[in-house]
């Protein structure tokens, strides 16, 4: 191409990066645009770039038809012949258009047109191209600021760096050097917008796979990224080679790698964990640098864990604000409950209380009067369990009752649980009764006594009745001795 037109053409080219094609179209379409304007016909126009002459020629297209029914576009046999002696029906005959006549308003027309399609085809190189490495790490200058926004210099195109994409604790000046990764890219009225981040963990990533050779060959892997920028990332590795750590290759000698990398983000913390596919154990690492006595599975389904350290740990674990075992659950995809040794044995002592401790209503205590009981239920006592644990001090500070009301109390308490312990006393119910067989036991002992405490004829049967006493009968009971009738002696007996 050695016209002035084509030249441009490779120029445009090489500049916006869009095909010689793309541009030579939009030049037809530019100028068909233009000459319907001026001629102001409905003819079917048709432009086609000369690249000999570096000329654009107009033609209008007719159909060659035996009957002409519409003169704008279609053309007779024999007229046809004139232009083209091979003609046939149906063939397209091109009727030159002059271009010399396009005067000074044509011409803008045409190079609005040009512009324009020139513009989209190269947001659509834009989009294409950009869209296709959504996660890359590459560099870019800050341009300007736009409210809490920057806009910066890719090179070929700017993009944005929303105020959601920044690191919290960065700050960023004009003409500064960042690197950031593209977040997305949005197709807008203006054309594609890229959208930047330096918060995203896909930043550690690729920061990692710049600094350590091992995970840029693959044999050491990231599995896992959990980060808030500009404070703490976690990360989560793997080594396909037993004959490698995979934590000291991510450190390097005397951390030099990973501290290139904290540099780059600005003094961000950054933990580095192996990667375990046991849940349990992967959870015990990803808590670091708090140690973790034990780590149990609550729900495999809802994917829940209790994590248990000791009380000194509490703080460690939880971290900042929760920003520890926030990270830590993000980065296994579990959610953690922690919890102190403390509070644990709390929770299993409450548990095993609720299991074993049963209430029973103070009215099931025998030997107490009602009003009694409602003096003490007005108090909040309601079971006879929360009696018992009460001291006598505390039974004293209950109005209307004193020291002889609260040894009673203690008497009848005291009889209610050894007949509990005995079995007399259904732990269900909770009532204290007393045993009918004990009733018929007494009856049948007195009976006994007042049989033989009958009098008798003849002093040996008087001197048996005093060496054998009634007291010597024993009562049914050590505790409660069975009250023996008095029998009125005979009068001869002295």
């Amino acid at each position: 191409m050695a016209n002035p037109l084509a030249q441009m053409i490779e120029q445009i080219s090489r500049e916006k990066h869009i095909e010689p094609e793309i541009i030579v179209a939009a030049i037809e379409d530019a100028m068909v645009v233009a000459a319907r304007k001026y001629y102001k016909t409905e003819e079917d126009l048709r432009s086609k770039f000369n690249t000999e002459t570096g000329h654009i020629d107009i033609f209008a297209v007719r159909i060659v038809v035996e009957q002409v029914g519409d003169p704008k576009h279609e053309l007779t046999l024999a007229e046809a012949r004139k232009f083209n002696p091979l003609a046939e029906i149906g063939t397209e005959i091109l009727l030159v258009k002059p271009t010399e006549v396009l005067g000074r308003i044509a011409a803008q027309t045409a190079k609005q047109v040009i512009m324009q399609k020139v513009r989209e085809a190269e947001r659509d190189t834009i989009f294409n191209e950009f869209n296709g490495r959504v996660g890359e790490l590459i560099n870019c200058i800050v341009k300007r600021a736009e409210g809490p926004d920057f806009i910066v210099d890719l090179g070929r195109t700017e993009a944005r760096l929303p105020k959601r994409e920044q690191s919290r604790l960065e700050t960023y000046n004009l003409g500064e050097r960042l690197r950031v990764v593209i977040r997305a890219v949005e197709r807008a009225s203006r054309g594609p917008q890229v959208v930047v981040s330096r918060a995203d963990p896909t930043l550690v990533q690729r920061l990692f796979e710049m600094e350590v050779p091992e995970i840029y060959d693959a044999t050491v892997r990231i599995r896992a990224v959990a980060r808030e920028a500009g404070e703490r990332t976690k990360i989560a590795v793997e080594s396909r080679d037993k004959d490698v750590d995979p934590v000291g290759a991510c450190v390097g000698m005397k951390g030099m790698r990973v501290q290139s990398i904290i540099r780059e983000l600005r003094g961000e913390k950054i933990d580095i964990i192996p990667f375990n596919e046991d849940t349990v154990s992967f959870a015990q690492k990803a808590l670091s640098p708090a140690k973790v006595t034990r780590v149990q599975i609550v729900d495999a389904e809802e994917k829940r864990l209790e994590v248990i350290v000791e009380d000194t740990q509490l703080s460690l674990a939880i971290g900042k604000k929760g920003q520890n075992v926030r990270l830590a659950s993000k980065l296994i995809g579990w959610g953690i409950d922690i919890k102190s040794e403390e509070e644990k044995r709390q929770e299993i002592e409450e548990q095993m209380s609720a299991m074993t401790t049963t209430a029973t209503p103070l009215k099931e205590l025998k030997g107490i009067g009602p009003k009694t009981l409602e003096k003490m239920e007005v108090q909040g006592i309601s079971s006879i369990e929360r009696l018992a644990d009460m001291s006598v001090e505390q039974l004293l500070e209950i109005p209307g009752i004193g020291e002889k009301m609260v040894e009673k109390i203690r008497l009848a308490v005291t009889a209610y649980f050894e007949a509990l312990e005995s079995g007399a006393v259904a732990p269900a119910e909770g009532a204290v009764e007393e045993p009918p067989v004990a009733e018929e036991e007494a009856g049948a002992e007195t009976a006994l006594v007042e049989e033989s405490m009958q009098p008798v004829p003849g002093a040996d049967a008087v001197e048996k009745n005093e060496e054998e006493p009634a007291s010597e009968v024993e009562p049914a009971g050590e505790e409660q001795p069975a009250q023996v009738p008095a029998v009125k002696l005979p009068e001869d007996q002295p």
